[in-house]
């Protein structure tokens, strides 16, 4: 039985590959993998947020049917996932690096956890999830981090030690039984926005291009996206125009660090002679805006944020593109399938096996919803086709022909041409859920969550104030 290897980064912006035609960012080993996979051009998250899209992914269900809401609300081994199917069927199942689970302690679907990151004191977020614009909490500090440019941080070092233990464990596999599961969680290109020198200097001379519907150029941005992006407003915070570009090219060099890791690993594969037993799947939890509209990080449904890279290299295959849109819920239902063990009714995904060879259905449905930090009501996206419905509860709706604008520059929602696209699409979405009733109970449950613990008041100082400290390293005071 053939093995798997999944990766899967953080924070990595769909475009942001070489292969995908990026006109500056290097990215040879992913690059390389693509030659001789399958390369996803139209993958998504479920969630553009870490805790919330990772839940979703270990289950193989959507956020609003396992509760999963944001980033205080992490997974703790229920519903059952992928990870405990493979383990019923006797399958070796580990892990090396970021889950952003509840507790190592949980019955999280894997053999071994290897230096694991989980949310910070099994808690998260909390202060993130007081949603009632006039009760929510102000972000404590700036999420990119305190320092922007060149240089190591915590999350470039436990990047380093995931690498690491990852090598040392793929050399140990050549030696035991075959028909193993790894998967590896790296957490580059997440903010803080520092990169290592030699990864930030390859950007250091790049003209990088003017952010597209910047607000300072008079774009008025959705009033959703506005209400969502002041309750951290990172743009708003760079201390000068050249701090502001310290952090495009602290991205792209983490893109790179990300790329150098990925490296690393599948060399490590090969060192052992693994690869050609051994199917790797990459991809990330999210994406990022880095800039545009006057956005960085993530939490909304433009293509920035909530698209992802993905690709799927099987031994011995030729390399090839899909364009049949998928997500991260259809790698959760390629793992079992991966081990012919039965697709359980759970799982909402289908196996990318099987989608791979389609190359481009246009009728099918992907799937991702928002109700996490700043975000006032819920946003749902479903992408079909060419077209993207954003629908956010509350605002009016933005729906974007992605074939004929992949900027996503207009949005065609109220234009008649496409009243009946609009209407199919949203049809879409209410036969996934009703986003009213959806939101309701976000709402409801968050709520329900913060007066456990104390109210408002007690919650201030309960979570990580940025990214969340990674194992063995002292947090932010």
């Amino acid at each position: 039985m053939q093995n798997l290897l999944v990766i899967v980064s953080d924070e990595h912006q769909a475009r942001a590959l070489g292969c995908a035609g990026h006109e500056f960012v290097k990215t040879p080993h992913l690059d390389a993998l693509a030659n001789r996979g399958t390369r996803f051009t139209n993958a998504y998250t479920p969630s553009p947020i870490c805790v919330p899209a990772r839940a979703a992914f270990a289950t193989g269900q959507y956020v609003h049917q396992t509760g999963h809401w944001d980033n205080a609300t992490p997974y703790h081994g229920t519903p059952k996932g992928w990870g405990h199917q493979l383990q019923q069927a006797n399958i070796p199942v580990n892990s090396i690096g970021k889950l952003h689970y509840r507790d190592a302690k949980d019955d999280n679907g894997f053999d071994d956890l290897h230096i694991p990151m989980m949310v910070q004191d099994g808690v998260g977020m909390i202060w993130a999830s007081i949603r009632h614009e006039e009760e929510r909490l102000d972000a404590p500090g700036r999420m990119l981090g305190k320092t922007i440019g060149r240089g190591t941080s915590t999350y470039t070092e436990y990047d380093s030690a995931v690498t690491e233990r990852t090598a040392d464990w793929l050399h140990a596999a050549a030696d035991r039984p075959q028909g193993w599961c790894l998967y590896v969680g790296l957490v580059a290109p997440h903010f803080p926005l520092v990169a290592p020198g030699q990864f930030y200097d390859m950007y250091a001379d790049i003209d990088f291009p003017t952010a597209k519907q910047h607000p300072d150029d008079g774009y008025p941005r959705h009033p959703w996206i506005e209400k969502q992006n002041a309750f951290m407003d990172s743009e708003g915070r760079f201390a000068d125009a050249e701090e502001r570009r310290r952090a495009f090219i602290a991205y792209y060099g983490l893109v790179s660090w990300l790329d150098h890791n990925v490296g690393q690993i599948l060399s490590a594969l090969d060192g052992a002679g693994l690869t050609d037993n051994t199917t790797v799947i990459y991809s990330s939890d999210h994406g990022d805006n880095v800039g545009a509209r006057g956005l960085w990080g993530k939490s909304n449904m433009y293509d920035e944020s909530a698209a992802i890279p993905m690709i799927m290299a099987r031994p011995g295959q030729d390399a090839a593109v899909c364009d049949t849109p998928v997500s991260l819920m259809d790698v959760a239902a390629t793992i079992p399938t991966h081990f012919e063990l039965p697709l359980d009714d759970i799982y909402v995904g289908k196996p990318l096996y099987s989608i791979a060879e389609e190359r481009h259905d246009k009728s099918r449905v992907v799937f991702s919803e928002y109700h996490a930090a700043g975000a006032v009501s819920g946003a749902f996206m479903v992408r079909k086709g060419d077209f993207k419905l954003i629908h956010y509860v509350g605002f009016e709706d933005e729906l974007f022909d992605l074939a004929s604008d992949p900027e996503e520059l207009t949005n065609l929602a109220a234009n008649p041409t496409f009243t009946a696209v609009y209407d199919d699409l949203l049809a879409e979405l209410r036969a996934i859920c009703d986003p009213d009733a959806v939101n309701l109970q976000a709402h409801a449950d968050q709520r329900a969550m913060v007066d456990g613990y104390g109210g408002l008041d007690a919650v201030r100082n309960m979570g990580p104030k940025g990214a969340t400290p990674p194992p063995s390293v002292a947090r932010e005071s």
